[in-house]
């Protein structure tokens, strides 16, 4: 068993596209739901997803930016060995449409008709704090 880099988890996770996103309802509760950052997935600590401002995530987001992701995908050939990636971090909300411009995909056009234009589009950028990983063989923490 070796600790992995925050570059050698990136190369393994460079396929996974969907992450369960948990943030803390109103109630003091945790909620997750799946996003996907299209294909936006050079991983250096920070995940990149759309949504639309008036849905609750956004609304928990300001309310509490404190965040969780997790990750689940197949490794190597053939599906190989399962790669369980577990994040802690810290949401931002972004509306500047030039930072858009950096993390968009024609995928996306399916979700918001308009592109970056479309109103009330918003960017959720997750800037880890702890990474845990398990892929069978590896298994760690980094921190950032």
């Amino acid at each position: 068993m070796s600790e992995l880099t925050l570059h050698d988890l990136s190369k393994k996770m460079a396929k996974l596209d969907f992450a369960m996103l948990t943030t803390t309802t109103s109630s003091g509760n945790l909620t997750s739901r799946p996003m996907s950052n299209n294909g936006d997935v050079e991983y250096d600590g920070d995940s990149y997803f759309f949504a639309y401002e008036q849905s609750k995530k956004i609304a928990e987001i300001r309310a509490d930016s404190a965040v969780g992701l997790t990750y689940t995908g197949a490794v190597g050939m053939l599906g190989g060995s399962p790669l369980f990636v577990g994040v802690e971090g810290s949401a931002t909300l972004i509306t500047d449409k030039a930072t858009f411009k950096d993390h968009w995909t024609k995928d996306l056009d399916r979700y918001f008709p308009e592109g970056i234009d479309t109103p009330g589009v918003v960017m959720i950028r997750v800037t880890a704090k702890t990474i845990r990983y398990w892929d069978g063989t590896d298994e760690g923490q980094i921190s950032l």
